[in-house]
């Protein structure tokens, strides 16, 4: 027991996801001890991350913060600053937009996501920093860790888990712990 909360304490810090062989939108999820599915972009893995491209960054990424949908998940425990989603919540993945892979408010008229979804994809959103801190026109935008859709079919260049496991990882991520795509 005590071997088992020890590296729980030392892989807190980093998030590992290697890509499954033979199915490039598949992935583990390695972190603290948990090893779970997950779903990635659906044109694989990219070290060239592209805006619109469909796949996930081959990086190491920072958490820095997550959003939640308040109204659908309920008691979420995590040291991570998290956020509630508002209707009017856009993400900006226009490139040529000032605001470009950044948080936006309705009405918006350039290209946006919504944040608060129907599908329940975002209904616990983590922002990882991938061209966010420092960013450059059509590198990608709105890399999220979020939850999947049925039958982990991938995404459009996240990385998605199911929800009972998002809510076990999540314990103990907190802002600054690495997600590296391997």
């Amino acid at each position: 027991m005590a071997d088992l909360s020890r590296r729980r304490q030392i892989g807190t810090n980093l998030v590992i996801v290697r890509a499954v062989p033979g199915n490039r939108s598949r992935a583990m999820v390695c972190f603290g001890g948990m090893t779970v599915p997950a779903a990635l972009g659906r044109s694989g893995r990219t070290a060239f991350k592209r805006e619109g491209d469909g796949a996930t960054p081959i990086a190491s990424m920072r958490l820095l913060h997550g959003f939640t949908r308040g109204d659908r998940v309920k008691s979420l425990r995590t040291p991570l600053p998290m956020r509630r989603i508002a209707k009017d919540m856009l993400w900006c993945d226009q490139p040529d937009h000032p605001s470009y892979n950044r948080l936006v408010r309705a009405p918006f008229r350039p290209s946006h996501e919504e944040m608060m979804r129907q599908d329940g994809l975002y209904d616990i959103c983590l922002v990882l920093d991938w061209n966010i801190t420092t960013r450059s026109r059509h590198r990608g935008s709105a890399i999220f860790f979020h939850l999947i859709k049925p039958g982990y079919q991938p995404t459009a260049g996240c990385v998605a888990v199911s929800l009972r496991d998002m809510q076990r990882l999540i314990r103990f991520m907190r802002r600054g712990t690495v997600v590296r795509i391997l």
